[in-house]
């Protein structure tokens, strides 16, 4: 199972960098961006300025890692389900080079977005 190899070391490598950019919240897996230091603002408003540049650019990044995340997860749980390499716009088989390179992919190349 190379594919699932594949995936189980995205989805580790994926919680690494969300934990590096920014924090879980609630039950359902959720990330949010935040900054590497305190959430104490109101010490130096230089301090204050470079968190608040920080997470501008944490937020974005982490939105983009959790959609890879779920994608991956989601991947995962076609896999469990035996769904896994079927296109699900068209229902045919994803080719095996797709797969290979994007192991979490979730149609053909002719209904990617």
């Amino acid at each position: 199972m190379e594919l699932r190899e594949s995936l189980e070391t995205e989805l580790a490598d994926l919680e690494e960098e969300l934990s590096a950019h920014g924090r879980s919240v609630g039950e359902d897996g959720d990330w949010e961006g935040s900054s590497n230091e305190g959430d104490d603002m109101e010490s130096d408003p230089i301090d204050a300025a470079d968190q608040i540049e920080e997470l501008a650019t944490n937020v974005p990044l982490v939105e983009q890692l959790e959609d890879r995340y779920k994608e991956v997860e989601e991947a995962m749980e076609r896999m469990d389900h035996g769904a896994y390499g079927i296109c699900e716009a068209c229902g045919e088989p994803i080719p095996v080079e797709r797969l290979k390179a994007n192991p979490a992919a979730a149609t053909c190349i002719k209904h990617a977005e």
